[in-house]
């Protein structure tokens, strides 16, 4: 006699189907998305000129590390916040290493085609590198950033590959200096001729000596200046890592008001400072063939190749 397979009715139910594997509990349901990889930090910032006179401050900003690939996501989850267009906090790619001889869409193309110009390309695919900016936002419109700095690492390892410092001064120009070499601990650190005119109060033969590391829980860059062995003026950026979040962002807009106005004005005021001083003043015109490689460059370097 064959078995006869039961015809569920009212009275018996169909059997249940086996259940699966369990998923794991991730702690929030799969429609609510992940943290942000970028962040904000609350950061000091310290200047200590050693000599001929001294002179040493301490301010407070905050500053955003930005992942280049994901800032249009940020700017989707963070009220006040916008990408290229205006709101109060912006992120223009054109005030990054944008050059018009390349037509590359991206920031984070034209980064690694600067960098593979500099005959050190990254021997991974664009996709496969994370690329994070600590930078200002613009506020209001209004941006200035004395020096910016991206860091490229390999996404499947976290290996970091280098790092570049953007480095800005009020005539508009722009000159970022490449560190290709990590130490054992994940920094970078190179020490080379500045070549730059940031301040009137700082000869261009001076060495800019950058020690770098890559954004974690805290923040740490130095960029000091050294003229021979001998270090003239010690300048460091610190910070403690918070989560980029709508109330993140307008907690440290309570902190620090228009935070870009700021910077500039403090750059001002110390250069008063500086002048009342009697430190020495370096016009920008008086020696232009020690101001090499310079992006964008002033009227002042007029017929110089940029």
């Amino acid at each position: 006699m064959g078995v006869t397979t039961p015809v569920p009715t009212a009275a018996t139910p169909a059997p249940r189907p086996t259940p699966g594997p369990a998923r794991p509990d991730t702690g929030r349901s799969p429609d609510v998305p992940g943290p942000l990889r970028s962040a904000l930090y609350d950061c000091s910032v310290m200047h200590h000129r050693l000599g001929p006179r001294e002179h040493r401050f301490i301010h407070h900003i905050f500053m955003l590390a930005l992942d280049l690939d994901e800032i249009d996501e940020v700017a989707r989850r963070v009220r006040g916040f916008s990408r290229n267009r205006r709101h109060v906090y912006e992120f223009r790619d054109r005030d990054h290493l944008t050059r018009p001889e390349t037509t590359s869409a991206s920031l984070k193309d034209h980064l690694l085609d600067w960098i593979a110009d500099q005959g050190h390309p990254l021997p991974d695919a664009p996709s496969d590198l994370r690329v994070t900016l600590v930078t200002l936002p613009r506020v209001f419109g209004y941006v200035f950033n004395p020096v910016s700095f991206y860091f490229i690492n390999d996404i499947a390892t976290g290996r970091p590959l280098a790092a570049v410092a953007e480095v800005r001064n009020t005539f508009g120009e722009m000159k970022p200096y490449l560190l290709d070499t990590p130490q054992d601990d994940g920094s970078f650190r190179r020490l080379t001729p500045k070549h730059f005119y940031v301040s009137p109060f700082s000869r261009l033969d001076l060495n800019f000596d950058f020690k770098l590391h890559p954004p974690g829980e805290t923040l740490e860059m130095h960029v000091d200046e050294y003229d021979g062995g001998r270090p003239v003026l010690l300048s460091a950026l610190t910070g403690r890592r918070r989560p980029l979040t709508t109330a993140t962002l307008w907690a440290a807009t309570l902190r620090c008001p228009l935070v870009t106005l700021k910077v500039i004005l403090l750059i001002h005021w110390h250069a008063l400072l500086l002048w009342l001083k009697r430190i020495p003043w370096h016009p920008k015109a008086a020696d232009p063939g020690l101001q090499r490689d310079v992006l964008h460059p002033h009227a002042s370097l007029s017929g110089k190749k940029p």
